[in-house]
């Protein structure tokens, strides 16, 4: 226990002053915040040795300073190879009809929707829907065409219908 008292007394005399100094490394609070995080738990693993150091605080501002230098190493690279590759090829926009149907979709209760997608987009059983969700089978099969019924009332008051011609308003 009075290793943990140790750690914890040198946290709380040394923590303040490892934040400031990740600060001025960094010019990032978040990040700051992140490495003296990384370089505590870091020492608290280490703490038997690292609590015989005539200065523990110094080599928490070496870890610092090299977990910061590892970041800039690792962006550096990063937007190095972002320049050197290409951007990927723009999406395609959906269709008309994906439209249509997520549209319709979400009308649909939460339950519907679950069981529609799990069973058509990623080809699951019915069984296997049923255990997934913690459902009966006969619950899963109500759902499914309960959705399938919403959506095709919904899809038929979203899809615009023909025109049909010769009728008596043509005239």
């Amino acid at each position: 226990m009075a290793e943990a008292d140790g750690f914890d007394a040198f946290y709380r005399d040394t923590s303040r002053r490892l934040l400031r100094y990740a600060y001025g490394l960094t010019g990032d609070p978040a990040e700051a915040q992140d490495l003296v995080q990384e370089a505590y738990a870091r020492a608290w693993q280490r703490w038997r040795r690292v609590s015989r150091y005539d200065d523990a605080e110094a080599w928490l501002r070496l870890v610092v300073t090299r977990l910061a230098a590892d970041r800039w190493r690792h962006l550096r690279v990063r937007r190095a190879r972002a320049a050197v590759s290409r951007p990927p090829a723009p999406a395609a926009p959906p269709s008309e009809d994906t439209v249509l149907l997520v549209k319709a979709m979400r009308t649909l209760p939460a339950a519907h929707r679950r069981a529609l997608a799990l069973h058509y987009l990623l080809d699951r059983s019915v069984a296997e829907i049923a255990a997934e969700t913690g459902a009966t089978a006969g619950t899963v099969k109500s759902w499914l065409s309960r959705g399938r019924a919403g959506l095709a009332a919904t899809l038929g008051d979203l899809v615009p219908q023909p025109v049909r011609g010769g009728s008596a308003d043509a005239n």
